[in-house]
């Protein structure tokens, strides 16, 4: 991957504290994974960017490099890799989810 992708992707996930790259968007996902971690995110009451990887190939290659994690989607927290939506259907499910978020957010 270039450095230009490596940018790129560093300032999108540098321009919301929760950042999601997936298949559409929040008001049109193009997957059910995608789905599921939009539902998650509304159903917490929390604001998130997303970023449409099918709008962009290098983007949608590169992202799955730089977190070395195969599948979109993908979520970010305050610049880190938290999981995808298996793990974020888990981490909901624990209730882990929420207090890493109200946590991560308040500071």
């Amino acid at each position: 991957m270039d450095s230009n992708t490596i940018s790129r992707i560093e300032t999108i996930i540098n321009s919301s504290p929760i950042v999601v790259f997936m298949k559409g968007t929040k008001l049109m996902p193009q997957c059910g994974f995608s789905n599921n971690v939009v539902q998650i995110l509304n159903s917490l009451g929390m604001s998130f960017e997303t970023f449409d990887v099918l709008s962009d190939m290098e983007i949608r290659q590169g992202i799955k490099d730089y977190s070395n994690w195969p599948t979109i989607p993908q979520v970010y927290l305050n610049g880190e890799f938290i999981g995808g939506s298996d793990i974020l259907i888990e981490m909901y499910n624990s209730g882990e989810l929420r207090e890493k978020l109200e946590i991560a957010l308040a500071s």
